[in-house]
């Protein structure tokens, strides 16, 4: 588990289109990695347009945003394109990125216990410290508050 103010570890991670994305490259730059469970699902869909709808906010206050989840680069392309979100979606199939970022938990559905993604967002300056984290996502209001956050870095 990474703690505030501290330096994120290295990593490499594969994006829309077919890029690979790696931490030391970001650095200059202000992040945002939001971790979802699904494309394609109701809150989720919500949450990535949502931060489509204030990417240009973000990017004034040079801030990037990547959205990650265990879904194929295939599916994160088409959920991408289907809702116009400008910036990339970070395909985790091995759960190397949630793992780093401890967001793997134990989730209920419908009585059933699996392990899965938890709904969080980091925010990480320019320098590569993790500045801010939200955990147990609630999609409504959130992105604001990460603006909110990423406006005083």
């Amino acid at each position: 588990m990474i703690e505030l103010n501290k330096q994120i570890p290295e990593f490499t991670a594969h994006a829309t289109p077919d890029q690979t994305i790696t931490s030391s490259e970001l650095q200059g730059k202000n992040v945002v990695i939001y971790f979802y469970p699904k494309d394609n699902t109701p809150g989720c869909t919500t949450e990535g347009q949502d931060f489509r709808d204030h990417h240009e906010a973000f990017s004034k206050h040079n801030t990037v945003i990547f959205g990650v989840s265990k879904d194929s680069l295939k599916t994160h392309q088409n959920f991408k394109a289907k809702h116009e979100f400008p910036f990339e979606l970070i395909t985790d199939p091995n759960e190397e990125l949630c793992k780093l970022f401890d967001v793997i938990k134990l989730k209920k559905l419908y009585g059933k216990e699996y392990m899965g993604i938890e709904r969080s967002t980091f925010l990480i300056d320019s320098s590569g410290k993790l500045a801010k984290e939200w955990r147990k996502v609630k999609v409504k209001g959130h992105v604001t508050e990460v603006l909110e956050a990423a406006s005083q870095l």
